[in-house]
């Protein structure tokens, strides 16, 4: 009887039923990519997706940003009905812009509006990776476009978030277009003494990086965001030097004068009304 006491028991996992597994809801949490640390996603959305143990900064949806950002009920949004085609018959093109819809509920890689910013009115573009990684199409650029030049017509500052892998390879030569279409429409902007701040998240790469991303009146970047134009290895590959480990994040382009300054996401909305009352923008007169 002592020894069966003493004994050491054999202990079994228990595996989980099917019907365990269904309990809990697909989607409930999420792993932080920088510390490996699990969290509710309920919990990283009220702490603005940034992760509370690291601080990583995860991507934020159009409507997300939208929301915790600006005026409650303030956004308008125009240019909804806008979507890509096939214009250079690209194959699987349109079956690939189909199932991106579907997937992030998303007409378009960016979200075009008007909304106040504690009742200072403002247009606003919020570029959104889920739909071909945020790549600048023909109606990307056009989006922009009428936005900055809606911006223009109504006397009030252009705020846009960009996050993008750069130019829409499907559209070819078209997409490329939309760097000087854009451009030259913040070039009028600025003739007429318009406000442009640019807000640069994860990542912000190739062709608008070269051009619409880098040309505000203020330059802003979320910490440790990706920003470059060619990838790290390509650029290694070609100057046959080993770049630095912090090579186009966020706080390597601050030191070297290409940012104006690196924001924290909470921090962010106390810096873009400072930069709007500085520049006297008007705000709620009703």
């Amino acid at each position: 009887m002592l020894r069966d006491f003493f004994s050491k028991k054999k202990r079994y996992a228990s595996i989980p039923s099917q019907e365990a597994k269904q309990d809990v809801p697909e989607g409930l949490m999420q792993k932080c990519p920088n510390c490996q640390k699990i969290f509710y996603r309920k919990e990283l959305n009220r702490n603005m997706n940034v992760c509370p143990h690291c601080d990583h900064h995860h991507r934020l949806s159009a409507y997300e940003r939208i929301q915790h950002l600006f005026d409650e009920e303030s956004f308008v949004e125009w240019d909804k009905h806008m979507i890509s085609n096939n214009p250079l018959h690209f194959p699987e093109y349109e079956e690939k812009l189909e199932k991106d819809r579907q997937k992030s509920d998303l007409n378009e890689a960016v979200v075009t509006g008007k909304a106040k910013l504690n009742g200072m009115e403002t247009a606003v573009a919020v570029m959104d990776a889920r739909f071909r990684m945020g790549s600048m199409g023909s109606v990307v650029g056009e989006k922009i476009t009428n936005a900055i030049e809606n911006a223009r017509k109504e006397n009030i500052p252009f705020i846009i978030f960009t996050a993008s892998g750069g130019a829409r390879m499907q559209e070819g030569v078209l997409s490329l277009m939309q760097m000087g279409k854009t451009s030259v429409a913040l070039q009028r902007l600025h003739a007429d003494g318009g406000l442009f701040i640019s807000v640069m998240t994860h990542p912000t790469t190739g062709g608008v990086s070269a051009s619409f991303a880098s040309l505000g009146d203020y330059n802003f970047a979320e910490p440790g965001a990706l920003i470059g134009f060619a990838g790290r290895r390509i650029i290694e590959q070609t100057i046959r030097e080993k770049l630095p480990e912090d090579f186009q994040t966020a706080e390597f382009l601050l030191e070297h004068g290409q940012l104006d300054k690196v924001i924290h996401r909470h921090d962010l909305k106390k810096t873009l009304t400072t930069v709007l009352d500085l520049h006297n923008v008007g705000g709620d007169q009703s």
